[in-house]
């Protein structure tokens, strides 16, 4: 009878406190639901924007993002989607008079900068300012503040202009010290993925491809700087190769900045600007706040009517993978649906494709793409490319009417590639672990990672890998209407930024998803429309669902490793692409 009292009190206890979470989170909901209500802007506003770390693509689905809750609420950064939108919102609404960019720390790559760059560019066609400071300048945040009247820093503060270095993270040693061995099998020259694996350094042609690229990327750096700031690009070249800058002292003087700062003098300024009372506060908000007020969005409904047809946009961000993916990754299946939703539905006229991945998955990348063909002989399609458009990226852009990419978007890398590891070292001579068995067919056991590959093994391995490349090649000799010889001489696994690209027929245009929306219209033949978004992103709930204890880990290994933690996911990396071939970039492209 104790025992049953004692399961009856726990059964009760349990209940109580399933309550009481549930009426915690219904809580949470009700305040995260408020706080998504229209936020009023007051008249003679300044519009704060400050980033820090990477920029999604999309705005996250968090509706507790305002709300402290065991650290979930310290992710409350603004997707491209609605910085854009906001920023050209901000050009019209009467009751901003300029923009206050602030010191930021930017994670994502070269193209997602652009894209706000000429979104802040634009602004200024309205005649309202920009004023820039930071107590430190970094190269990315540097090149988007370039474009403000007044670019300001702090007195003491530091100015990085230096020039851009992208290295890379070799991992034979460490592997050859535990007795692993990198067995590679690909295609192309340039196809450099692996190549931590098997080498100490770069090879030549690998150094050769980063220098054309990085050279690329860095030639258009200066040459934007020096327009913003009516300098010469060579001036440019020289103040960062002799390290000419610094101290802010330096900046001033050769016109990078115009002026040395203290904060409160940078207020003093903002108040003088929008007719603020020396004794008041300026009247500011937030970027993430701007996206809930209630001021006409005219990037979002500018050409919008009831009676006008669809356009519907697809986000495929991340790596490449079969399966349903999530809104960090692409997954095959949920991309696949999204494009098949879009050319199904009557409504919708045309589809903008927004990539941003380094590839991944040969296979998924190939579900997709077939999607993408289908899509295109019911309806117009156009590919948006964003910092990364690359391999995978590319299968599954290739096949679209149109192509359009950002100067510095990092594109190509046709090429595929297949890593299977060989342990027996590791097994035998540091575990004194041996494997036996019986095998009812010569290559039962292929891709067994206990043993060496035989040469016939790696030769059905090195067919399955050219079969592969013959498809890719195929694929975009098809979609770009040009030979499957030629894309072979500018494929073999070569990266090429946007500007390259358009040279060699890879991309149609320079210019961002604006663009792409306004040529989808265009080919639909529609002046009027709507935009509807496809995949549907996951709500917060289902997010913590799901993922929460991963989460918890990565932020975890995040606080404990810190600027370490890329190498763990670089090797993290490497162990997930020995599971199938992949069309992908050669590694994670870094630019420093």
């Amino acid at each position: 009878m104790k025992q049953f009292f004692k399961f009856v009190l726990a059964t009760i206890v349990g209940l109580i406190f399933t309550f009481l979470i549930i009426v915690f989170i219904c809580f949470l909901i009700v305040v995260g639901a408020s706080s998504d209500k229209g936020v009023h802007v007051d008249s003679n506003s300044v519009l704060h924007i400050s980033f820090n770390g990477t920029i999604p693509e999309r705005t996250p689905n968090n509706p507790l993002a305002d709300i402290p809750f065991l650290g979930l609420d310290d992710n409350k950064s603004v997707g491209l989607n609605d910085i854009l939108a906001d920023i050209k919102k901000a050009k019209t609404d009467d009751n901003i008079k300029g923009i206050y960019l602030d010191e930021s720390y930017i994670e994502s790559q070269q193209a997602t900068v652009e894209e706000i760059r000429n979104a802040l560019i634009d602004f200024k066609k309205s005649g309202k300012f920009i004023i820039a400071y930071a107590e430190v300048y970094t190269q990315s945040f540097y090149y988007l503040a370039s474009v403000a009247d007044k670019v300001y820093i702090n007195p003491k503060g530091i100015f990085e202009f230096k020039g851009f270095s992208s290295q890379i993270t070799f991992l034979k040693g460490a592997l050859d010290k535990l007795g692993i061995e990198a067995q590679i099998i690909k295609v192309g020259t340039y196809k450099s993925a692996v190549e931590p694996l098997i080498l100490t350094k770069m090879s030549d042609a690998n150094r050769m491809q980063v220098t054309s690229y990085l050279g690329s990327l860095y030639d258009h750096f200066l040459t934007n700087i020096g327009k913003s700031r009516n300098i010469s690009k060579d001036s440019l070249f020289n103040y960062a190769n002799n390290l000419t800058i610094q101290y802010p002292e330096d900046a001033l003087k050769y016109r990078l900045v115009d002026g040395l700062k203290y904060k409160d003098e940078i207020l003093d300024e903002l108040k003088a600007r929008t007719g603020t009372n020396k004794k008041s506060n300026v009247a500011s908000v937030d970027l993430n706040e701007y996206a809930k007020s209630d001021a006409e969005n005219d990037y979002k409904d500018e050409k919008t009517s009831s009676s006008g047809g669809r356009i519907a946009i697809i986000y495929a961000s991340g790596e490449i993978t079969g399966g349903e993916g999530d809104d960090n990754t692409i997954g095959s299946e949920r991309i696949s649906k999204a494009l098949r939703k879009a050319r199904l539905d009557n409504k919708i006229k045309a589809v903008v494709l927004r990539v941003n991945s380094p590839g991944g998955s040969s296979l998924a990348s190939d579900v997709m793409w077939r999607e993408v063909m289908l899509t295109k002989k019911a309806k117009p399609i156009i590919v948006s490319m964003g910092d990364l458009a690359a391999s995978g990226g590319y299968y599954i852009s290739c096949a679209a009417d149109s192509i359009f990419a950002e100067p510095n978007t990092i594109t190509g890398s046709i090429g595929i590639f297949a890593i299977l590891p060989n342990m027996q070292k590791l097994f035998n001579d540091k575990l004194g672990i041996t494997f036996d068995g019986v095998n009812t067919g010569k290559y039962a056991d292929l891709g067994d990672i206990s043993k060496p590959l035989t040469p016939d093994e790696r030769l059905i391995l090195q067919n399955q890998v050219n079969h592969g490349y013959d498809d890719f090649t195929k694929a975009v000799a098809a979609g770009r209407h040009k030979t499957q010889a030629y894309i072979n001489s500018i494929g073999q696994g070569r990266v090429w930024t946007g500007e390259q690209a358009i040279k060699i027929g890879l991309v149609d245009k320079l210019g961002n998803i604006d663009d792409a929306i306004h040529s989808a219209a265009k080919m639909a033949g529609l002046h009027e429309y709507n935009l509807i978004t496809y995949p549907e992103q996951k709500s917060f709930f289902d997010k913590v669902g799901s993922n929460f204890n991963v989460e918890m880990k990565t932020r975890a290994l995040k606080s404990e490793l810190g600027i370490n933690y890329k190498y763990y996911e670089q090797i993290k990396g490497m162990t997930e692409m020995m599971r199938t071939p992949q069309t992908r970039l050669p590694y994670d492209i870094v630019v420093n």
